[in-house]
């Protein structure tokens, strides 16, 4: 403190509180002018030779004049949000140019970085909603219980006259229920229209014609017949299909001729008794 004092030093205080109003933005950008563990202030220091302390709302610097003018247009512009990492590299190459003799009374814009803003987009809301129209005006009190009482004149009748009224709407209520639920169920008895049949079965027919498929017990036993005879042109493991599994085709599908009859369902059961019967004989033995 005591080197503001001497004639080649100056002080500069900036005041950064009032450049922005939301302050999780302030306290952010303040972090990023110090940077990780300060690194980013302490290049500022060895490239302006310059002191620099932030406290609170204030950045306060001491140097040579030049240097202090060079850490304001920094400060401000890191608040404006415009990282101070640009102006340390352009700093960083004005000092290499500046030991160059020959480019000293030259130009130096050719050399510098120039750093094209980008405008982000901010993500659109997926629901926008609509402002309703401003009105000076509060919106109209919703009608208590009492209120549409006395509107219909329910609030003025006796006791006896509120329960024959209450009454009356609950037969009412009862009564149209009851009247739907019987049109519901008439609904299922009711004979549908005769040219409604008639198309149903032109398309069903139609259908039918289309795919080349007879109609009835005959498309059943067509397709029996060309299962069997599939079955005998497959090849299992190099084996054509035994006649057995062209047999047990006619099980999967409901015709009269391909059911089994009683007395087969009861001698299988009579020769599943016997083996049973046998092996309880041995296990005894």
């Amino acid at each position: 403190a005591l080197k503001v004092l001497q004639d080649d030093t100056n002080c500069d205080i900036i005041k950064i509180g009032g450049l922005i109003r939301n302050t999780d933005k302030f306290v952010k950008r303040r972090q990023r002018l110090i940077g990780p563990n300060g690194s980013t202030l302490k290049a500022l220091e060895l490239l302006t030779n310059c002191y620099v302390l932030v406290q609170g709302n204030t950045v306060s610097a001491m140097g040579n004049y030049k240097g202090l003018k060079i850490v304001r247009r920094i400060v401000e512009d890191c608040i404006k949000n415009i990282h101070p990492i640009f102006h340390i590299k352009e700093l960083m190459i004005k000092r290499e140019l500046a030991k160059d003799e020959t480019l000293k009374n030259e130009s130096w814009d050719r050399f510098l970085p120039k750093f094209k803003k980008k405008n982000v987009q901010r993500k659109k809301p997926k629901v926008i909603r609509q402002k309703k129209e401003y009105t000076p005006f509060p919106p109209a009190q919703t009608p208590s219980k009492v209120d549409l009482q006395i509107e219909s004149g329910e609030y003025f009748l006796n006791k006896r006259q509120q329960q024959a009224k209450k009454f009356e709407d609950k037969m009412e209520r009862q009564a149209r229920k009851t009247e739907e639920n019987k049109r519901r169920r008439e609904e299922a008895f009711v004979a549908p229209r005769e040219d409604d049949i008639s198309r149903r079965g032109k398309d069903i027919s139609g259908g039918q014609g289309q795919a080349g498929t007879p109609s009835g017990a005959d498309s059943v036993a067509s397709l029996v017949q060309s299962l069997k005879k599939k079955a005998k042109t497959q090849h299992h493991g190099g084996k054509q299909g035994s006649p057995a599994d062209d047999d047990d085709v006619g099980k999967y599908f409901a015709d009269g001729k391909t059911k089994k009859s009683k007395k087969e369902k009861k001698s299988k059961k009579e020769k599943k008794d016997k083996k049973e019967k046998k092996e309880k004989k041995k296990s005894k033995k």
